[in-house]
């Protein structure tokens, strides 16, 4: 299974509907809370092609985007597969 990475703030509910989902499937993902150090929300936005809001979702190399992108790509059969490849 590939790495997850997801950028957060911990008031964010969109972060923590992401984080649901991912815990739902039993993937374990490495989280990053912007909020507490500046430095990564430079890195996150610089990583995420400008992408400012959280939470950015990194899984591998792939830039999967944010709660909603997530979700959708759930729905449309595909998350499982970006997991596992």
């Amino acid at each position: 299974m590939k790495t997850v990475e997801i950028y957060t703030t911990p008031t964010c509910g969109y972060c923590q509907a992401a984080k649901r989902l991912l815990s739902q499937k039993g993937v374990s993902y490495a989280e990053v809370d912007v909020a507490a150090d500046p430095d990564r929300r430079a890195e996150m936005v610089q990583r995420a092609k400008g992408g400012r809001t959280v939470p950015q979702i990194f899984i591998g190399d792939t830039h999967v985007g944010g709660c909603d992108d997530l979700y959708a790509l759930d729905r449309a059969g595909k998350l499982d597969a970006l997991l596992a490849a």
